[in-house]
């Protein structure tokens, strides 16, 4: 089942120790507005996909970091998200990984749902009620030809 959040609140999510951004919910709209992004519509066709996903990273967390804690400048002053801050943090290769798996995948996959399957027994599904009878014996092999 697909639970829906109404409330359409802010979140804070935590990208690496000490680090925190407060993101707004992934919506259709903020999807649509970032495919949009005239960064993203420029990157030029001969581009890997790691520099469409860079791109496209970059233009989704310009729209979506509302605030920040734990970052600061050289000087270790702390700054406030910026279109150019927020370039240069997920620059950064860890905080990048930490954004797309925390914010975008969960978001595109609807990891927390899953699926309408029944729980496996022997994986993340444990639980699941088992449907089928017991053998009543051993299969017999199969005749050699």
């Amino acid at each position: 089942m697909l639970t829906l959040d109404l409330s359409n609140e802010p979140r804070w999510y935590e990208l690496a120790p000490g680090v925190r951004v407060q993101l707004r919910p992934l919506t259709t709209a903020l999807m649509v507005a970032t495919r949009s992004d005239p960064a993203v519509e420029t990157v030029p066709e001969e581009a890997s996909d790691e520099e469409r996903a860079l791109s496209f990273a970059k233009a989704l967390a310009r729209r979506a970091v509302l605030a920040w804690e734990g970052i600061g400048d050289p000087d270790g002053n702390s700054i406030d998200p910026s279109p150019e801050a927020i370039d240069a943090l997920l620059d950064i290769w860890r905080i990048f990984e930490a954004f797309q798996l925390a914010y975008v995948s969960k978001g595109l996959l609807l990891e927390q749902e899953k699926n309408a399957s029944a729980p496996l027994p022997s994986g993340p599904s444990a639980g699941a009620i088992d449907t089928a009878r017991d053998a009543k014996g051993r299969a017999p092999t199969a005749r050699r030809g």
